[in-house]
């Protein structure tokens, strides 16, 4: 087998290191369809080549405040963390994510393009390795609309028309965007608003109409076993996740793509790893971010490969064997109406709308 520059360099290391096999190392992400496409497009793959033994661990939705407190006792158990790009801004401008010289630690595209080329504007940190396009949008259960599914966002927010329970994340991300244009605010206002108290408390005061009515989430797992089970008419989720429910489990779903909130996800390393660690670290995301990785991972969960050469190598999915571009976030038909979540507003507001986000919900 002819192996490319990837498999060069982990193999390389897996020899310098003395034979990687009683070493470990721990990545963190999201759990659910999205880890299972991690596992086989990247771990497995890397484990098989290396020997290193790789340690899921599903905690991404705490990475910020879990890394804090790793910080915080000097003690770092991660090695890989799979975050949003805002949640890397923050870590990144907190010194607690190691920063990546992008053409250097990355492999070229195939024709020699460099990363930070092929990458492109998707490089939002200097700490972050960009991996998926994904969005956050709605999954509603065919059988509990009857005749009449929802077509807008809004149907979140009409109990009356449509009935039933909603399940909707625990935090203020998406959620107050939507509320405030369901409130009747153009799209081109909404965060110049929402930088706002009132703004703020104009989102929240949407919310509380259907607080009664809220299954929260925190994991992207959450919402698609909720409608499995029939338990909510309709929730929130990332893309993906509502492909594996729909085309994978067959469940009675389809998706509402109005207003979808397109968001990059990627990864970071932690800042104060040992040599060796980083090492490790570092080849490990050198071989999982290359131009076929990438495109491997969308045989297996409907998020667009971040790398513009990946693009052409995305085709049908790995099981099913139906074609994939379709269930992408960004196909034409599903990306009429859509946010581009605003990085820079999260990283500057977020701390200060979570502190209000826990009050009201504590209410």
């Amino acid at each position: 087998m002819k192996l490319t520059n990837s498999l060069l360099a982990s193999a390389a290391f897996a020899v310098l290191a003395g034979g990687a096999g009683a070493q470990e190392m721990t990545i963190v992400s999201w759990g659910g369809a999205y880890s299972k496409s991690q596992l086989r497009a990247y771990h497995e793959p890397y484990s098989e080549m290396t020997g290193i033994t790789i340690i899921n661990d599903d905690s991404a939705a705490e990475a910020v405040a879990k890394l804090r407190a790793m910080n915080e006792a000097n003690n770092i158990t991660w090695d890989v963390v799979d975050v949003v790009a805002a949640d890397a801004i923050r870590l990144c401008d907190e010194g607690l994510a190691m920063e990546i010289d992008h053409d250097v630690h990355l492999a070229p595209a195939p024709d020699g393009t460099t990363a930070s080329e092929d990458f492109g504007d998707l490089l939002v940190s200097d700490c972050f390795i960009p991996q998926i396009v994904y969005s956050t949008t709605f999954g509603y259960r065919t059988d509990l609309v009857g005749d009449n599914p929802p077509t807008e966002v809004c149907a979140l927010f009409d109990t009356e028309t449509w009935p039933g329970k909603r399940a909707i994340e625990k935090r203020p991300v998406a959620n107050m965007e939507w509320a405030l244009l369901c409130d009747g605010v153009p799209f081109s206002e909404v965060y110049d608003l929402l930088a706002t108290d009132e703004g703020q408390d104009r989102a929240l005061a949407k919310l509380d109409t259907i607080k009664d009515d809220v299954i929260w989430w925190s994991a992207g797992a959450d919402t698609p076993q909720l409608l499995a089970d029939g338990e909510i008419v309709l929730g929130s989720t990332y893309n993906g996740r509502l492909f594996s429910v729909i085309e994978e489990q067959k469940q009675p779903v389809e998706i509402l793509w109005d207003w979808q909130m397109f968001d990059l996800d990627g990864w970071i390393i932690p800042a104060g790893l040992s040599e060796e660690r980083q090492k490790r670290a570092l080849d490990y995301l050198y071989f999982a971010t290359d131009t076929q990785r990438l495109a491997d991972q969308a045989k297996y969960i409907s998020y667009g490969p971040a790398r513009k050469s990946s693009a052409p190598l995305v085709g049908k999915h790995a099981d099913l064997g139906i074609d994939m571009a379709p269930h992408m976030p960004t196909d034409p038909e599903n990306a009429k109406t859509t946010f581009l979540f605003n990085y820079e507003f999260w990283a500057d507001y977020r701390d200060d709308i979570d502190a209000k986000w826990q009050a009201w919900l504590a209410k």
